[in-house]
């Protein structure tokens, strides 16, 4: 009997969150268990109860928020997943997760695993080309995450650019690639 491989999937505030709930299906429907963590600023966007029905889990939103529970959420999530994966992964957490900061459940977790960790960027294509940002994922490449797109397509602001989040598709085939 082979065990579950499990994801833990970070998501961020992208209008690019829609996909994130065809993501959680698209990798249940392959077999994997996905445990989901969403950042204060993604549950602006959608409620935590979406991806809850979605992956029939619990969603993790806030540090320490069972303060009856024994486990130290950040370190039991690190430990738990055969792979972190933030999609949509917006520049903020790109650059906080380059730099180190660990204020909140999903950067914690990140900072705290040992998986690997493959983060889809999506967000505006200034952002995507600004030379922090490039030099934040620069940075993360040599530290050992993956990457995935994005790609171009139509973006949020309704210009034509390099900044949707990759496919869901091909998301789901660089996990299976890295698990």
């Amino acid at each position: 009997m082979t065990k579950v491989k499990n994801i833990v999937l970070g998501v961020t505030a992208s209008i690019a969150i829609y996909k994130a709930c065809e993501l959680v299906r698209r990798l249940k429907e392959a077999g994997l268990g996905v445990d989901v963590v969403m950042t204060a600023e993604a549950e602006e966007l959608i409620k935590p109860i979406v991806f809850q029905a979605l992956s029939g889990r619990p969603v993790f939103t806030k540090m320490f928020a069972q303060a009856d529970a024994w486990e130290i959420e950040h370190i039991a999530l690190a430990r738990k997943a055969d792979l972190v994966l933030i999609a949509p992964a917006t520049a903020n957490i790109i650059a906080k997760i380059a730099c180190g900061i660990c204020d909140d459940l999903l950067t914690c977790t990140a900072c705290a695993t040992n998986a690997p960790v493959l983060i889809c960027p999506a967000m505006n294509e200034n952002m995507y080309a600004n030379r922090i940002t490039q030099e934040n994922i620069k940075k993360l490449k040599a530290l050992g995450y993956k990457f995935v797109g994005p790609d171009k397509g139509r973006l949020a602001c309704g210009k034509i650019g390099v900044g949707c989040l990759a496919e869901v598709e091909e998301i789901v085939r660089q996990v299976k690639k890295y698990i």
